[in-house]
Order: structure tokens, then sequence, then C-alpha cells
């Protein structure tokens, strides 16, 4: 297989794709400019750190660094998750909790069933495509939690009046958040090889591994993924919901 070379001019074309959307942002008035440019230079930092970070820990191969690393990452999906909270109550830990848990769950599965083995160069890269994905399901569930509580504020309190207690008063717009928290990764476990082409099959084929050892690995990936998101977006929706309920079950958000 060919090495892959990026020049610096291939990189100032990409340069000038973001400089698209930057224009496009502002020409429409979205308000978006200024955080797409600071997202471009953060990616480009972030990528530059990581990137050599990640060199010395595999290179080092040590399993609290690498337990340490993990952690990290972790830790920075539970304040990204955090912050797409809308609720006025919201607590870190239970970002943490379900980012946390289900990430972890899901490794240790994978770990114990043999799929992965207790080493930098699988561990670091599983748990930050795991953790994304539970930070996208935390963020969702959170919005939509959010938004039906303060569209179904009427419902909830006339349920509360009737002396139902807050979690079957809430379980509507429970079931609703955790719904469409889950339904992208779903979609995207629906269409994966008719939409999307999955990037660790093909970069496994492309590097000569046999094609059914490479399916396999991707149904693993596609598999952990949907489980890691489902879990994430169930505990953020069960602890997520309290927060708009006070010490004397009452709707305060």
């Amino acid at each position: 297989m060919d090495q892959v070379n990026i020049s610096n001019l291939s990189l100032v074309f990409s340069v000038a794709l973001v400089a698209i959307a930057i224009v496009i942002s502002y020409k429409e008035k979205l308000g978006l400019s200024k955080e797409v440019i600071y997202a471009a230079i953060r990616a480009v930092v972030q990528l530059v750190v990581v990137g050599f970070v990640l060199k010395y820990v595999i290179g080092v191969n040590n399993f609290w660094l690498t337990t340490a690393m993990s952690l990290f990452i972790i830790l920075n999906a539970s304040m990204n998750g955090h912050k797409r909270n809308p609720s006025k109550n919201k607590k870190f830990y239970t970002t943490f909790f379900a980012i946390f848990i289900s990430t972890y769950v899901t490794l240790s599965v994978l770990i114990l069933a043999g799929a992965l083995q207790l080493i930098p160069s699988q561990i670091i890269p599983i748990t930050g495509m795991l953790a994304n994905n539970a930070m996208v399901a935390t963020g969702l569930c959170y919005r939509n939690l959010y938004n039906q509580f303060h569209d179904q504020r009427q419902q909830v309190w006339e349920k509360l009046a009737l002396g139902a207690p807050i979690k079957l008063a809430a379980k509507s717009i429970l079931q609703e958040s955790i719904r469409v928290a889950i339904q992208p990764t779903i979609d995207s476990t629906k269409t994966v090889g008719l939409v999307s082409l999955p990037g660790t099959m093909s970069g496994l084929i492309f590097a000569g591994v046999d094609p059914v050892h490479a399916i396999k690995y991707q149904i693993m990936v596609m598999f952990m993924i949907l489980a890691t998101s489902s879990l994430a977006a169930i505990l953020a929706g069960y602890s997520g919901y309290k927060e708009y309920f006070n010490k004397n079950d009452q709707l305060v958000n």
C-alpha cells in the first residue's frame, strides 16, 4: 500500500474549504464564523499535541499511562457533554457518570472477550471512539429533555397534581429523549456499507488484511458504538430528568 503524503499545498486547499464555510456563515448571518475559526484552530493545535503524545504513550506501553490517557479522554468528553446540557440545575458528575460507565462497560466486555488487548494502540483509539459517541448521545438526550420539559410543562404539572411520582410524570419525556439520543446511531448502523463506507473495515482491507477479519472487526466496532450510545443515553436520561424537579418533587426548570 502506498504511503499517504499530504503536501502543504493540500493543507492550504483544506483551509480554503473552511474559509468557504466561514463566508457562508457570514453572508447568511448565522453567527457561526467565530466559532468555525475557533474550532479549526483548536483542532489543529489539539491534533498536533495529541499526535506526539500518542506516539510517546504507544512507545512506552505502560498500563498506568494508558489508563491516564483513557481517563483524560473520558474527562474531556464529559466536559463537552456537560456544556451541551441547557438545564440550569445540571451537574457535571451525572454526565461524567454516564460517559464513564457506558465507555468502560463496553471496553471491559471487549477486553474480557479477547477482542481487545490492554495495549495503548488499541485501548486509546477505542476509548476515544466510544467516549465521542457517548458524548453525542448524552448531549442529544439533554437537549431533548430541556425542550420536552418546556413544551410539556402543563402536562407534567397535571400529572404531579394528580399524585403521580416524578418518574411517572416525566416518563413520556424521558422515553422520547432517550429515543432521540439513540436514533442517529441506529440509523448509522442500519445504513453502514450502503450510505457510509466504514473506515475501519476499508482501512484494514487496504492494508492487506483478510476481508473476513476486516468485516468481523467492523461489526464489532458498530455494535460497541451502538451499545455505548444506548447505555450513555439511558444513564444520562435517568439522571438528567431529576434536574427538573426540586427535593419536594416540584417542577422547577
